[in-house]
């Protein structure tokens, strides 16, 4: 069944929309994406955006904390939020016929919230407490330490989630001036996807944000190059080592993006016929994981390789991941060409397993639309995908011959 195309509007105050009409759903999805993460934090108040979002459904002018969480619930819908380096997404999943309930729930958070004193004193020691959590489990943690590293002296070289320190030096005057600077129309982008039409979904967003400061216009984000890094951490109590290698690659609508995307996949994607997986794995039985991935900013992007193995395979396993994508490289072309043309369709059915996320599909369009001001059909998708060359794949496998790493040893 082909697939509803998104659909951008324009609010009467400058609010941006898409919205995808999924005939039939039984359940909407809606939420606001707002251009501000971690990156957008002054040195002081490491882990704000992240506090913001945690604290956003702690009161606001009209709701106390619980009537918040029983306003979606009492439907048996569902409210969250996330934070990233560059943006912050609020949204409700609910079932047909809350879709009124649902973005005036959103537009109250994101107009009216009010950051108690003692709600955010209760939430902070919430926060703490993850951020000290996070550290039993290294096979997370290895990321964004490796980002630190990479990215040290930029906006995106401190952890989302901030220090124990950062966050405790936060209060609730702090979370609505960091509200008041970025939850604005300018900087912000509204997304539904769901049984009920477009023009009826505009004209609810409409009279529920209308409130919602205008603000400046986004301001284009700077451009960020990743350091080269070596560093082995000794951690007591691991009982193995992880390891996180990584390469520079195209930012997240950058022309190239969709070559890092084919080449990480043949790296280490989630097929088990992914090169890794097969060189670590399956023929040496040296990991129980090997997995590429890539994380995309507004002007650069990162591609990872994660294993986990025991702490006297560790290099022979860099070596081995190096090694690999230096046989890619070295690969005859005819053979690289039959290669690739295999990963091509293998991603393709990837990503159309992927889009019947309905959620992950209308977040992303959302993000196209606050990055680049437009939508990129899928047809657009598989065209770039399938112009990917020989070329660029080389280019790429040439790149991961001298990654940076972090180890943590035990």
């Amino acid at each position: 069944m082909k697939l509803p195309k998104p659909q951008l509007i324009t609010l009467s105050n400058g609010l941006q929309l898409v919205c995808v009409h999924q005939r039939g759903a039984g359940a909407g999805i809606f939420g606001l994406t707002v251009g501000a993460g971690s990156s957008d934090e002054a040195p002081g108040e490491y882990g704000l955006a992240h506090l913001v979002e945690h604290t956003i459904f702690k009161g606001t002018i009209h709701r106390r904390p619980w009537h918040i969480i029983n306003r979606m619930e009492a439907v048996g819908g569902e409210l969250n939020a996330f934070t990233t380096k560059e943006e912050t997404t609020l949204y409700t999943i609910f079932p047909q016929g809350s879709a009124a309930r649902a973005i005036e729930l959103v537009a109250d958070l994101a107009i009216n919230s009010q950051f108690p004193g003692h709600e955010v004193d209760k939430e902070r020691e919430v926060v703490i407490d993850e951020i000290n959590s996070y550290r039993d489990t290294p096979s997370e943690a290895v990321y964004d330490d490796f980002e630190d590293l990479v990215y040290a002296g930029t906006p995106l070289g401190h952890n989302i989630l901030g220090s124990a320190a950062s966050v405790a030096s936060l209060d609730g005057s702090d979370c609505r001036v960091f509200l008041d600077r970025y939850y604005t129309v300018g900087n912000a982008v509204a997304f539904y996807s769901g049984p009920q039409a477009p023009d009826h979904i505009a004209a609810l967003v409409d009279k529920y944000f209308s409130a919602l400061p205008a603000g400046a216009p986004r301001a284009a984000r700077e451009p960020i190059a990743m350091k080269a890094v070596t560093d082995n951490i000794v951690i007591d109590g691991l009982h193995q080592s992880h390891t996180v290698l990584g390469i520079e690659v195209g930012s997240m609508y950058g022309s190239d993006r969709y070559a890092d995307g084919l080449f990480s996949n043949m790296m280490g994607g989630p097929g088990m016929n992914s090169l890794l997986n097969i060189e670590l794995r399956e023929r040496r039985g040296l990991v129980y994981t090997v997995e590429s991935s890539i994380t995309r900013f507004a002007t650069t992007g990162l591609m990872t390789v994660y294993f986990g193995c025991d702490a006297d395979d560790t290099d022979r396993c860099l070596d081995l991941c190096v090694r690999t994508a230096n046989r890619l490289a070295d690969t005859p072309a005819s053979t690289l060409d039959r290669r690739i043309a295999a990963a091509k369709r293998q991603w393709l059915g990837q990503l159309a397993i992927g889009s019947e996320n309905r959620e992950n599909r209308i977040m992303g369009s959302a993000r196209s639309v606050l990055y680049t001001g437009g939508l990129t059909s899928d047809e657009e998708v598989v065209e770039q995908i399938m112009a990917v060359g020989r070329e660029q794949i080389v280019s790429r496998a040439r790149s991961f011959s001298e990654p940076s790493v972090l180890t943590f040893r035990p």
